[in-house]
């Protein structure tokens, strides 16, 4: 399988997807689509084995219920299975077809170059797993006082009160229960558990990373653990070396992670920033250090976030595509993005609504991922490239952001007028082979040509002249 420095990769709603269907039943015309779109992982969002805890907390909660309404105008409960992120073990649900059916479709999809990925939910589990009976000690215990005074956060299991599993900022998820961290023994448990799922996949996406390490932990629990990730992420890469670690991360504590062993890290400010819609800050956010955004993850949408094509205006979600896709680090897809969906679908439901493909949408992306599929764009150098004033007072140049790709005797410029006016500037190219040639711009993205002399490129820079929101990416021939 090849194995590129900035890989692409696509998330699917296991469950939605399979419609009722397992593993085994996913056609091979499938996931000859998705390679053929040049993805090289794929993650199954929502494998593991749930409860009917799960599924009873998924159905009792008011604002969820809305939810489920929002997303299926025809809802019914039996649309609900409950929140994938509240395991009840790392076996592959029965409803799937189990252990096996996810080794068979792990093979078809090495067959095709692409790799799997899976879930890991560190920080909690769900109400029914076996731990709270075998193991009560993993958990944060609570007082029948914590449990007065804070019913969101506490509950009871049995004879003991039990944390539900939670960040600092908001109440507790009320289908988990919080693992301690500061329980060695527990540590040991979950890095037996990595190992076993190394095993079964290529890489894990790890929800809410950031949560156990020990100064969000103290700041939450008021316990400090020993740091888990470098002696986890040692222990699985000393089996499988290759193993991915993407990590799901808040709170500018990205590089940190990346420091204590991930691969990947999502960039949810470059995401924020591009909902913004300004680029100044966009731009400013892509002159971090190059190793922190060759580990970045780049989205437009999750299963977390809204809808791309709800979220942005048309002409501003293509621009800020490019903005995203075409920066180093993982490009990162979500199921529906590429047709053009608007409504985001709860994790609880295994069911998603009838929409109509969008068009105009599914043949841009079609465009976009014809051209990530370059060896340039997988493989090659990325720089960012500074745009100066067309004239003098004309403020425009301010709303470019562009930069290069170089590699194996090629180039390519990808330039992006982030913003809803006309602009104008003047780009310094970082090619100095061209001078003295004749140079040539073809525009992967419109098949528009434009022939400039190498010289003039250099030295005074390419004028662009773009419309609102207006994307060029051009492969730069001599």
């Amino acid at each position: 399988m090849a194995n590129p420095r900035f890989p692409s990769l696509y998330q699917i709603h296991t469950r939605v997807w399979l419609n009722g269907a397992t593993l085994d039943g996913v056609p091979d015309a499938e996931l000859d689509r998705i390679a053929a779109l040049g993805f090289d992982w794929v993650w199954l969002l929502g494998v593991w084995q749930t409860g009917e805890k799960g599924r009873e907390a998924a159905l009792a909660e008011p604002a969820l219920m809305d939810e489920y309404r929002r997303a299926l105008p025809d809802f019914s409960e039996h649309d609900v299975c409950g929140s994938c992120f509240a395991v009840a073990g790392y076996t592959v649900d029965r409803s799937l077809g189990g252990d096996t059916a996810l080794a068979r479709l792990r093979e078809r999809l090495h067959q095709r170059g692409l790799r799997l990925m899976v879930d890991l939910v560190p920080n909690h589990t769900a109400l029914d797993h076996a731990w709270v009976r075998e193991h009560p000690e993993f958990y944060i215990h609570g007082t029948e006082a914590d449990l007065g005074r804070e019913p969101r956060n506490y509950c009871r299991a049995g004879s003991a009160v039990l944390a539900h599993g939670r960040d600092p900022y908001f109440p507790g998820w009320q289908d988990t229960l919080q693992l301690n961290y500061a329980e060695p023994a527990m540590q040991e448990a979950m890095i037996s558990e990595m190992l076993k799922i190394s095993g079964q996949a290529d890489g894990v996406r790890c929800d809410m990373a950031m949560l156990i390490l020990p100064e969000v932990f103290e700041k939450t629990w008021g316990l400090r653990p020993r740091p888990f990730w470098p002696e986890a992420i040692a222990r699985v890469r000393a089996r499988r070396p290759e193993f991915a670690f993407l990590a799901e991360v808040y709170w500018d504590l990205e590089w940190e992670l990346q420091q204590e062993g991930f691969d990947y890290t999502y960039d949810k400010r470059l995401y924020d920033r591009l909902r913004d819609g300004q680029a100044r800050p966009v731009r400013d956010h892509l002159r971090a250090e190059a190793g922190f955004q060759n580990r970045s993850a780049r989205f437009l949408e999750n299963h977390d976030e809204p809808r791309a094509a709800a979220a942005f205006p048309a002409e501003m979600h293509r621009a800020a595509a490019v903005l995203a896709f075409f920066c180093p680090g993982l490009r990162f897809f979500h199921q529906g993005q590429l047709e053009g969906r608007r409504i985001r679908i709860p994790v609880q439901l295994c069911r998603a609504p009838a929409e109509p493909v969008d068009q105009e949408t599914s043949a841009f992306y079609e465009r976009l991922l014809t051209c990530l599929r370059d060896p340039i764009l997988r493989d090659g150098d990325w720089e960012l490239v500074e745009s100066v004033p067309a004239w003098d007072g004309n403020w425009t140049w301010d709303c470019f952001i562009v930069f290069a790709w170089s590699g194996a005797g090629r180039r390519a410029l990808i330039a992006v007028n982030y913003a809803a006016n006309r602009s104008q500037c003047f780009v310094r190219l970082p090619f100095s082979e061209l001078r003295g040639r004749q140079v040539r711009f073809e525009d992967r993205l419109s098949a528009a040509v434009y022939e400039r002399q190498g010289d003039e490129v250099i030295e005074r820079g390419l004028y662009l002249d773009v419309g609102p929101w207006g994307c060029h990416v051009f492969e730069v021939k001599v």
